[in-house]
């Protein structure tokens, strides 16, 4: 560290950036943990899950029906990892029969609070965003 107070050196103002983006997190980098959680929120389910959840808590079998195409098994795979991400907090009743319950944490919310903008923008810009696409290009039922 410079020991005056001057201007700090190029070596200490790289090695700050440097330890500045380690705690942020630096998603161009290859090795960024930020990437894995980032493929979990911008999955196809993973930004449906967010949205469902930002009125309120819901239950497994009513997530399912409002995200319609979603198969049991990567809706259970895409809350394991939004909860291990801690965007989605899950509880479990014990009753019989077993009773679930997600919600979003503070987290997730501000997540999903963004997922939601880039949703909201790509349903306003759709048709443009279809006429922009080539015949060539357009996907297939």
């Amino acid at each position: 560290m410079n020991p005056t107070n001057t201007a700090p050196t190029a070596l200490e103002s790289a090695h700050g950036l440097l330890h500045e983006r380690m705690l942020r997190g630096d998603v161009m980098a290859a090795a960024c943990p930020s990437r894995e959680i980032l493929k979990h929120l911008t999955s196809r389910w993973g930004v449906l899950v967010l949205i469902a959840l930002l009125p309120g808590t819901l239950r497994f079998s009513a997530l399912r029906r409002q995200i319609e195409g979603v198969s049991e098994r990567m809706l259970a795979q895409t809350l394991q990892w939004l909860e291990a991400d801690g965007m989605v907090h899950r509880h479990a009743f014990n009753t019989v029969p077993p009773h679930v319950e997600y919600t979003l944490t503070p987290l997730g919310r501000q997540g999903a609070e963004k997922v939601r903008d880039l949703t909201d923008w790509l349903e306003t810009h759709l048709p443009a965003l279809l006429a922009a696409t080539s015949a060539d290009h357009a996907p297939t039922a």
